[in-house]
């Protein structure tokens, strides 16, 4: 009789995404075990390297979203130890989550981004506050996005109006990281595409279409109730193709590993444009990366559970033929 895999889901940490994170492994803890598996819930703590060390798991699945958790660090670390991990290497990671880097990167391999730019705020201190602000405001007009340059679940991301919300939108980002990304306002429909790359090639799950009263920020998120969701999108088959094929290409120019999360917005005329790239999507009860799961399971006529054991699987043989290999 094969012996369970044992899975330590990395959650918690020091992020601002703590508590989202927390909720994304406590998720993915019940369902691992509903399909089979060992599996141990880590905090990310000082005890976190003696723990692993002595329960040897299988595998390592990450949970941890924002900075460290996202922008390879931990990815790093997870190397040293020689464990398997889902998701990307450490460079994929620190590509994917800068989100200039990332935005450079996709626009120059063809896809199309919002317009653009990234200002630390020591620059801005030295070069003087107001004057920074009047060209932000003369080159980019209104509405316009201000948001961090890593992290996720639209902590510190605002919809600018007018210029007199223009330095409360700064400050409320730098909260969040000592760089802002200003970007051209895109008006659209808001689609979510992940991705499972289990076998070498990208496969794009079926989009999920967000729709809010609002701006999808952190309450709309997280709050059942205050967002609505249409899975797979409502589009017609060759737009829906076209979002998926988007998406696949994004993972695929980013080196993405077993699973990824591409958020669009979908213009009038059509155009699909990248608005950012999740190496570690989460997995709470509103989050979209399982509504695609299930939805891809659906399909599959097989349950969720089993859609996440084929990633740890993977994960496992991978590494296994890795280590052949060498």
């Amino acid at each position: 009789m094969t012996k369970p895999l044992t899975v330590a889901i990395l959650a918690g940490g020091l992020t601002h995404e703590r508590e989202v994170s927390l909720h994304s492994g406590r998720r993915m803890a019940t369902v691992l075990r509903e399909a089979g598996m060992q599996v141990k819930l880590l905090d990310v703590d000082a005890g976190l390297i003696q723990t692993l060390d002595a329960m040897a798991p299988d595998v390592v699945w990450p949970l941890l979203h924002g900075s460290t958790g996202e922008d390879g660090s931990l990815q790093d670390l997870l190397t040293l130890t020689g464990i398997p991990y889902v998701g990307s290497t450490p460079a994929a990671c620190r590509m994917a989550s800068d989100k200039a880097v990332a935005c450079a990167i996709l626009a120059r391999e063809g896809l199309a981004v919002p317009e653009s730019m990234t200002l630390p705020q020591t620059l801005l201190r030295e070069v003087g506050v107001a004057p920074v602000l009047d060209l932000i405001k003369n080159k980019f007009g209104f509405p316009l996005v201000v948001k961090p340059a890593q992290g996720g679940s639209a902590l510190g991301v605002t919809i600018v109006e007018s210029g007199a919300a223009l330095p409360g939108a700064m400050v409320d980002c730098y909260a969040y990281g000592d760089e802002a990304r200003i970007e051209q306002y895109i008006v659209g429909r808001e689609i979510a595409v992940s991705v499972l790359n289990l076998d070498g090639t990208p496969c794009a799950l079926p989009p999920v279409e967000i729709v809010t009263d609002g701006p999808y920020d952190y309450d709309a998120r997280y709050n059942a109730g205050r967002s609505e969701y249409f899975v797979p999108a409502r589009l017609d088959a060759q737009t829906l193709d076209a979002v998926k094929q988007a998406a696949e290409k994004v993972h695929a120019v980013l080196g993405l590993g077993q699973i990824s999360r591409t958020d669009i917005i979908l213009e009038e005329d059509g155009t699909i444009r990248v608005l950012d790239v999740n190496v570690a999507p989460g997995t709470t009860e509103t989050s979209l990366f399982p509504q695609a799961v299930a939805s891809y399971a659906q399909d599959e006529e097989i349950v969720p559970g089993q859609v996440y054991a084929r990633i740890i699987e993977a994960t496992v043989g991978a590494a296994g033929s890795e280590t052949t290999t060498a």
